[in-house]
């Protein structure tokens, strides 16, 4: 894979454009060439080839030999991916305080972010373009930003891939409040950005962490396959939903109709945590769950569904939604069986926690997160 950074114009003191890109691929498999302007731009003088490393190992197979990251002035501010160039306004990311972006943790790395996402287009839209039907922004924008998420994954682990979640389920929450004709469930979008983006990026990855990355990425990889570069008929969302169900089994038909066929919303909240220690050292955790679930339709109405699925619980030694909220503060998470309503689950632990959660890291598109979280009394 050779990467061309062709003329990166303007000494500017931002940060790592691709803080994504210095990750992937493996000492001597990628070579950079042909730095043929200001070689000291930030772009190619720190990582700028991570993010691109990182998304060419997250994304199968395929890309193009040669990709190239342009820079334009502020005139506009986007970012667009075109064959084997990524173009970016200087204001989406080459002006991005790096020094800033790691003394604050609770700074998103949009630059990262929107690279792997822009690169993944290679394939999502370059590759692989659906129909003129609705669903189609899922094959494209849908795939690119879950694809991206794998990236940031990749590079700040999964702890901290809650803070992309948590904007993405904003973003789509605030969306649907100035929804003017209807909103549809996934695979019937209808080029709504809140839904294509938001919705899609944590739909995908909540089947990855339910299903496994086997299945969806492998359900990916199988699309490529057979619609590379192949029109009459382009492929449609449900061709995408009958691979994967293929992949993923009987099993998990009902939750692939959640998530894609239906619009569906929770309410879950942690509540009365407890920890007693045990003679033996090790300690009894408890906390009281409470789940509800909601199918609503284009205009918003609400209809309660019963729930029993797994759903992601947690016991922690620092609180999971602090900025600085590191791996080493994990003591138990785990998928559980959770039905609507109240129950307790339980814990034994080796250490003792200070908080437990129902879906820490914002997987599931919960309203209101901010009781997902509890702090524990130790008796």
């Amino acid at each position: 894979t050779v990467v061309r950074p062709d003329h990166f114009a303007g000494a500017i003191d931002c940060a790592d454009v691709g803080a994504a890109l210095d990750v992937v691929a493996g000492d001597g498999e990628l070579v950079v060439g042909e730095a043929v302007a200001q070689v000291d731009h930030p772009l190619a003088r720190v990582g700028g080839v991570r993010a691109l490393r990182v998304t060419l190992q997250q994304q199968l197979e395929g890309l193009q030999r040669l990709a190239r990251m342009i820079e334009f002035p502020a005139i506009a501010t986007f970012a667009q991916s075109f064959a084997n160039t990524i173009a970016y306004s200087e204001n989406i990311g080459f002006l991005q305080d790096g020094k800033a972006l790691a003394a604050d943790p609770s700074l998103i790395d949009m630059v990262t972010y929107v690279t792997a996402h822009e690169i993944a287009h290679q394939w999502w839209a370059h590759q692989v373009l659906g129909a003129d039907s609705q669903g189609s922004t899922m094959l494209s924008e849908s795939f690119a930003s879950y694809s991206s998420l794998l990236v940031m994954e990749k590079i700040y682990g999964p702890e901290q891939v809650r803070k992309f979640l948590n904007q993405q389920r904003d973003q789509y929450l605030q969306g649907r409040l100035f929804e003017s004709v209807g909103e549809q469930p996934l695979y019937r979008v209808e080029n709504q950005a809140y839904i294509h983006y938001y919705k899609g990026a944590m739909i995908l990855y909540r089947l990855k962490t339910e299903v496994g990355a086997e299945v969806v990425n492998g359900a990916m990889k199988r699309m490529i396959e057979l619609y590379k570069y192949k029109s009459n008929p382009y492929p449609r969302s449900t061709d995408f939903l009958r691979i994967l169900r293929e992949a993923a089994g009987p099993q998990h038909d009902a939750l692939i109709t959640d998530l894609f066929e239906k619009i569906t919303l929770y309410e879950l909240a942690a509540r009365e945590p407890k920890v007693t220690k045990r003679a033996d050292g090790k300690f009894d955790v408890s906390f009281e769950v409470e789940a509800k679930k909601f199918h609503a339709d284009g205009k918003g109405k609400e209809t309660e569904a019963p729930l029993t699925e797994n759903i992601a619980l947690g016991v922690y030694t620092e609180d999971p939604t602090k900025p600085q909220f590191s791996r080493k503060g994990v003591v138990a998470y785990e998928l559980r069986p959770i039905r609507t309503g109240k129950q307790t689950v339980t814990f034994v632990t080796d250490k003792a926690p200070t908080h437990v959660a129902v879906d820490p890291y914002s997987i599931w598109v919960d309203r209101d997160d901010k009781d997902n979280v509890a702090e524990v009394v130790i008796n």
